[in-house]
């Protein structure tokens, strides 16, 4: 009886407590949080990455010009403010695309100069410095997770991954077609998300990948995924579609998988792309990204289409619908790159906004 009891609270106090988180989502909004003075006009951030609630790491560019090929740009939250970071040593001009940390004492940028070779950068925990870039790899993305460290890039136009095993960059093999995103459990249990003839996620289980397809349209694929369970497994990205007239925007893709099969999961918008899918503090689906959101006005209603949600937060069964704040002399955003704040509900979204005259902005956005 006694059991039972305690079985029935802990069931409840659960309960008590996805109820209140969703109700939380519910009330709280995003807002816009600004980047430094430093960071020069015509300036965009790809990707971040976050350790904690006072440690926090944005990559991009800035300076960015018709002429002009700009220069790797590094942000760092501090907890009150993002600052913008030196970069010792680093002269050549470019952009830094991903960021992504095993430890404070090993966070990984992948960056790409104007003359089209591969950078690569470490942050010991107290500077950053350039790193030898594996040799004959355009990288185009560094994923954590698990205690693994993983490059994602190109080599000789077939895909190409590597995993860093203490002493270098180990090749590792790659799924059929084309890897875009990667979720690290461990190093035998790792999900990429890509495309296949269609969009398609793949399983590493340290000695091979099994592959399955998760919409086998044109010009569909995933590049986003996040592994919950072996019978729960998030992919999202964009869906791909037959006919119709040239400069239609493509739908969103979403899809789930039990453990047998994938399932497309409808969300509250018509158009656009998944960017990124956040999870909780305890590894359940929290946010999904979609930019460029569009979905159909009202019958007869000119134009057609009316902004869609930016941010979509899923309590375990619906979507609540969120919109990016709007912000002084700036557009909407054009991408949108989620980094949880480990242990919080805090989300950061950074990405580049569409900025006076055809030019653009960096943004930056917090939940939480």
């Amino acid at each position: 009886m006694v059991r039972r009891f305690c079985v029935a609270a802990l069931a409840a106090a659960t309960t008590l407590v996805t109820l209140m988180a969703s109700a939380v989502a519910d009330t709280q909004s995003w807002e816009h949080v600004p980047v430094p003075s430093s960071v020069r006009p015509q300036a965009g951030l790809n990707e971040a990455v976050a350790l904690g609630p006072d440690r926090a790491w944005a990559v991009g560019t800035d300076a960015v010009g018709r002429s002009a090929p700009g220069f790797p740009l590094v942000l760092r939250w501090d907890g009150t403010a993002w600052q913008r970071q030196g970069l010792p040593g680093t002269g050549w001009q470019g952009e830094l695309l991903s960021v992504a940390a095993a430890s404070p004492s090993s966070v990984w940028a992948v960056g790409r100069d104007t003359a089209g070779a591969t950078r690569l950068l470490r942050h010991d925990g107290t500077a950053w410095s350039e790193s030898r870039a594996p040799r004959g790899v355009a990288l185009t993305k560094v994923v954590a997770g698990g205690g693994e460290t993983w490059l994602i890039g190109t080599r000789d136009g077939a895909q190409a991954l590597l995993r860093r095993d203490g002493r270098g960059w180990q090749d590792v093999p790659a799924p059929p077609g084309a890897v875009y995103g990667l979720h690290i459990l461990a190093a035998d249990d790792v999900w990429a998300a890509g495309e296949y003839n269609g969009a398609a996620v793949s399983h590493w289980n340290g000695k091979e990948w099994q592959q399955t397809l998760v919409d086998g349209f044109p010009r569909s694929a995933v590049g986003s995924v996040l592994a919950v369970s072996p019978t729960e497994v998030w992919a999202g990205g964009t869906a791909g579609f037959v006919g119709g007239p040239v400069g239609r925007p493509i739908p969103p893709l979403l899809a789930r998988w039990d453990g047998q099969a994938w399932s497309k999961v409808t969300m509250p918008t018509d158009f656009g792309g998944v960017t990124a899918l956040t999870p909780t503090t305890s590894g359940e689906l929290g946010w999904v990204a979609v930019a460029r959101s569009q979905k159909w006005g009202p019958p007869g209603s000119y134009p057609p289409l009316v902004p869609g949600p930016d941010f979509l937060a899923w309590n375990g069964q619906t979507f609540t619908e969120h919109s990016e704040p709007a912000v002084a002399g700036e557009g909407d955003s054009q991408t949108l790159r989620l980094a949880p704040v480990p242990g919080t509900s805090t989300v950061w979204s950074v990405g580049r906004a569409a900025g006076p005259e055809g030019t653009f902005a960096p943004r930056i956005l917090r939940f939480g």
